[in-house]
């Protein structure tokens, strides 16, 4: 039940950041996000039907699909999270806007939208539209890349608006809300202390590994490995660790070893001691 509660939570707090954005600032300049939002935009400039209405006569057949395929508590999520979604778009539609600037707008409404849906999306629910379609599709076959599934149907999207109204500057300005938008989500997912991950090959690997515990009080792990061309075997150092500190194991490394071969790559999820619990 404390889940479930702070699921909801996140998904409310989630559709009125992402309300805001849209309503505030890309619709007032028929800038489009993406999904079933960038249909809904056409409708609501050419037949005045608001926005949220359409969004959510869109999802009707999405919902009845993802009852069978996705289950129950999917499906209640994800009706609660397009109602709400939708609603906040036509209440927040009738404040005046912050700006006329669409570059502004561009960068703002996706960054609202990018939290919000994040915030929705980390509660394990879908406010419908393209991101819905991914999921029924997947569940069919997971032989589908959902970034390349919903890079398509977006770009189709935006490709309609810039026919509709005839102004190649709002598929400009879409490409970057929606652009935007994804950076966000990932933020949300990640968090902004993402860790680094880096490989120490080395012949004085104990020496380095020795000095990384005492100086940065950090662990590292020796994983046996076999350099192919050589045929010879040797140990090779894992150590997971805060950005701030790579610089100065790298230096470290290279004091003791100037010949070492180091590796530093990002490590998006690090959970255990010293890391999220």
């Amino acid at each position: 039940m404390k889940n479930k509660v702070k699921d909801y939570m996140l998904i409310t707090i989630g559709c009125v950041i992402a309300g805001i954005g849209t309503a505030l600032f890309l619709l007032p300049n028929r800038l489009s996000s993406g999904g079933f939002a960038g249909i809904a935009t056409i409708l609501y400039y050419f037949f005045n039907i608001p926005m949220g209405t359409t969004i959510i006569v869109m999802n009707i057949p999405l919902f009845i699909i993802s009852y069978f395929r996705l289950g129950k508590e999917f499906l209640l999520k994800g009706i609660y999270a397009t109602l709400l979604y939708s609603k906040m778009i036509d209440v927040f539609s009738m404040i005046t806007t912050f700006t006329d600037d669409r570059f502004l707008d561009s960068i703002y409404g996706g960054i609202l939208i990018g939290i919000g849906l994040g915030l929705v999306f980390k509660a394990r629910a879908s406010t419908g539209g393209t991101d819905l379609i991914v999921q029924i599709i997947k569940s069919f076959s997971n032989k589908v890349r959902t970034s390349n599934t919903l890079a398509i149907m977006d770009g189709i999207i935006v490709f309609a608006n810039l026919i509709f109204f005839k102004q190649i500057e709002i598929g400009l300005y879409s490409a970057i809300a929606i652009y935007i938008i994804g950076k966000m989500i990932d933020l949300v997912f990640e968090g902004i202390n993402f860790s680094k991950m880096m490989y120490i090959v080395s012949d004085k690997y104990e020496e380095i590994a020795e000095k990384i515990n005492l100086d940065i009080e950090s662990g590292a792990t020796g994983l046996y490995g076999k350099g192919m061309y050589t045929s010879k075997e040797r140990t090779i150092l894992m150590c997971i660790t805060k950005r701030r500190n790579v610089m100065t194991i790298k230096n470290m490394a290279m004091e003791i070893d100037p010949n070492a071969f180091i590796i530093i790559t990002d490590a998006r999820e690090v959970y255990g001691l010293g890391f999220k619990n």
